[in-house]
């Protein structure tokens, strides 16, 4: 039995055949309609979530299988005091395969040591978020044609950034990638990240504070929203929160194969004027991300 619980526990290799998988099951989605027939996905999603949950639903439901869970604690045994160890020792029972969502960091690897069926980290506090940043790589090389040789601008909130932090850890291993970070300085990544990541890896990077002087030289921009749920001060989110808009007078400086990323969902750093752009990728992202999110089940149920 195998879990997914950090995006590095796929090898590269292995990571290029799911991307592989997902992208075959998007240009042949009948040949998957019943991989999943008679199959249950449990979702438990201790932390308010609109397409990571709706989207692990849909690709179970895409291949033939079903769904139950919950999407909010106070609707689970949680509130009566229950451990996520003994709430899943209970849904192993009942399912085949289980997404997980929690506000505390390592809660999906406890959930995994309880376990009987395979764990996956929907997102665990401001830590990983696997199966978004596999739903980035694939964006991305839908895209680029490649994971390697591209500069990215990860922009925004890149401390408490958990899409960042899983992105960055997955990229580091691939060719000729530069990283242009682009925070305040309250908000820059965490020094593990800077230090374990970047530097001993070797890879190019840049911190900068004004999105302006750089634009013209990315690829890719990935936004990030600044996250009111992270902050402890209400005054302090009220004084980040627009520290970056992306308008189409900044796009005005990119380039024409320069694509606009967001994991979603956005507050107001991405203008709606945007969105019209042919550069806007970020609602395609989405789209990738039933399938990436059907590969992995499939993936971990040994059912290719």
């Amino acid at each position: 039995m195998r879990h997914l619980l950090s995006p590095l526990d796929f090898s590269l290799q292995e990571t290029e055949e799911l991307l592989d998988l997902a992208h075959d099951i998007r240009i042949n989605p009948d040949k998957y309609a019943h991989k999943c027939d008679g199959k249950k996905i449990a979702t438990l999603f201790y932390e308010p979530s609109t397409r990571t949950r709706l989207s692990f639903e849909a690709a179970m439901m895409n291949m033939g299988g079903s769904v139950l869970g919950f999407s909010e604690a106070s609707s689970s045994s949680v509130t009566k005091g229950e451990t996520v160890g003994d709430t899943i020792k209970v849904v192993s029972n009942y399912a085949d395969i289980c997404a997980i969502r929690h506000p505390k960091e390592g809660a999906p690897r406890v959930a995994a040591d309880y376990s009987g069926i395979p764990i996956v980290n929907a997102g665990d506090g401001g830590h990983e978020h696997p199966t978004q940043t596999l739903t980035d790589l694939m964006t991305i090389r839908e895209l680029k044609g490649s994971l390697d040789g591209f500069t990215i601008g990860l922009c925004g909130d890149l401390k408490f950034g958990r899409t960042v932090h899983s992105l960055i850890h997955a990229l580091v291993r691939n060719r000729d990638v530069k990283f242009v970070l682009i925070s305040p300085r309250e908000l820059r990544v965490p020094d593990y990240v800077r230090e374990d990541l970047l530097e001993d890896n070797g890879m190019e990077y840049k911190e900068v504070e004004r999105l302006e002087d750089v634009i013209e030289s990315l690829d890719i921009l990935y936004m990030t929203r600044v996250q009111k749920e992270r902050f402890f001060s209400e005054d302090e989110y009220l004084r980040m929160k627009d520290y970056y808009i992306l308008d189409k007078a900044k796009l005005d400086s990119a380039k024409s194969d320069m694509y606009v990323l967001h994991p979603l969902p956005r507050v107001n750093e991405i203008s709606t004027d945007v969105d019209d752009d042919p550069r806007a990728k970020y609602f395609e992202q989405v789209h990738n991300g039933v399938f990436v999110r059907q590969a992995i089940i499939l993936t971990l149920l040994n059912l290719v």
